[in-house]
């Protein structure tokens, strides 16, 4: 317990750590499962598949975690009692209401959105660059399938961002973990069922199952809020939103440009062998960062709450041994996974043949972690409800397409390199005020005056 508690593994971490933890240990049966029932091609789409279902940032567009601060500076101001009802300052309540009421209108937009958009543009991607000559691969089911779990998936987070905002941290851990077993059963079921291209969809349908009976249980709440007439007290989107929110969304957009774009490009440029090596590693790359990111992210309701009530000194020190604790704990686990690659030529060839090679994983994993401690940062710096490395990502969604250029076809780098064009074009004015200093300031809460 003593070295827990020195580790910082409080409740809510211990909750998002078991829940991460889960997760690992159900990616790593199916992997292990993977393996076993997909063919290397197979292995292609599945990854292919799940990067292509992570476009959903596009749609929601990083309004997540300004929900989740949003409602936590209001809620500094505010009593949530047991039996779901709000007392507290009037006017932060109209504004906790209508934060939620304006997450729930956008993310019933992005849900449709996606299934109408997503679903017809990755059949048109499979469709186009599917291998001639090779073994036929039934995709239209499973990803028609996996997109409608995902739009079901957006349309219920809001309401996690939302609560834990509130100050459920505990709670939303603990559906975490839920969902985490309840993804990791339903993925194994359909693997085993030789039915494996449809894990992803089963996957993401068991998280939207346990989210759809966790929302049930703060429905008298969440009921409340949403009937609640705001006025004039009511979220400014364009003046109290929307400087922040836009920030993130580019910054997500260029991570996903950067980095999950990297599969689907594979695929088409390289086949579906390669994306599917490449794939897999970097998902256990990403579950390395995911296991260690709860030190900081359970911190990100307190911060905005240390922010919110001036408390900046308890707030250095609070993330400064947090961030100690999430990088240790990131060195062991990376030392044990690089440990591991060098070692599974020799004792498990047939895994090692679905990998990338050891010294190209070694390299993955140094790029999570420092990935790992930006986003540390990053989670602290939002809390004030700032994007603080939106030029950064800029620029490195600037440098994609000269590595395209090197790695797969000029055509395609073009492409991707229009996009990024097109994306600094569209916030030229606001990245050119943010690098003067002169971009306007967001206001935490007109209950804060």
């Amino acid at each position: 317990m003593r070295a827990l508690r020195a580790l910082g593994m409080d409740r809510a971490v211990a909750y998002t750590f078991l829940a991460r933890l889960t997760s690992i240990a159900g990616s790593t049966g199916t992997v292990l499962l993977i393996v076993h029932f997909l063919s290397p091609v197979e292995q292609g789409y599945y990854y292919t598949l799940w990067s292509l279902v992570s476009l959903q940032v596009v749609f929601e567009l990083g309004f997540s975690f300004v929900i989740q601060q949003l409602a936590a500076h209001e809620c500094a101001h505010l009593e949530l009692r047991g039996d779901g009802s709000v007392g507290g300052d009037p006017g932060a309540h109209a504004r906790l209401a209508s934060t939620l009421k304006l997450s729930v209108r956008w993310y019933t937009a992005a849900a449709t959105a996606i299934a109408l958009v997503l679903a017809p543009l990755g059949g048109v991607f499979f469709a186009h660059y599917s291998t001639p000559g090779q073994a036929h691969v039934a995709w239209r089911g499973p990803w028609l399938s996996a997109v409608l779990a995902a739009s079901a998936f957006l349309w219920c987070m809001p309401f996690y961002s939302f609560l834990e905002g509130c100050g459920l941290v505990r709670a939303v851990a603990a559906l975490r973990l839920r969902q985490a077993l309840a993804a990791a059963v339903l993925a194994w079921t359909a693997l085993l069922m030789h039915r494996g291209l449809y894990a992803p969809a089963m996957t993401i349908a068991g998280q939207v199952a346990m989210g759809l009976l966790f929302l049930a249980g703060h429905r008298r709440m969440l009921g409340g809020l949403l009937g609640l007439r705001t006025g004039e007290t009511a979220i400014d989107w364009i003046t109290e939103v929307w400087p922040f929110q836009w920030r993130i969304a580019v910054s997500w957009l260029c991570a996903y440009f950067t980095v999950q774009a990297l599969i689907p490009i594979l695929f088409a440029q390289r086949g579906p062998v390669e994306a599917g090596q490449m794939g897999m590693s970097l998902s256990i790359t990403g579950y390395m960062t995911t296991l260690v990111l709860p030190w900081i992210s359970t911190k990100a309701t307190p911060f905005g709450r240390m922010i919110a009530d001036g408390q900046f000194r308890n707030l250095d020190r609070l993330f400064r041994h947090a961030l100690r604790q999430a990088m240790t704990v990131y060195g062991l686990v990376a030392l044990g996974a690089c440990a591991g690659a060098a070692l599974l030529p020799s004792i498990a060839p047939r895994l090692a043949a679905r990998l990338v090679a050891p010294e190209l994983f070694a390299v993955l994993v140094f790029a999570a972690g420092a990935n790992c401690a930006v986003q540390c940062l990053a989670i602290l710096l939002r809390s004030f409800k700032r994007e603080p490395f939106l030029v950064q990502s800029l620029i490195a969604a600037a440098l994609t397409p000269a590595f395209l250029l090197a790695a797969a076809s000029p055509s395609l780098a073009g492409f991707v390199a229009l996009l990024s064009a097109l994306m600094i074009a569209r916030h030229h004015e606001n990245i050119r005020k943010l690098i003067a200093g002169e971009e306007s300031k967001i206001r935490l809460s007109k209950a804060n005056g």
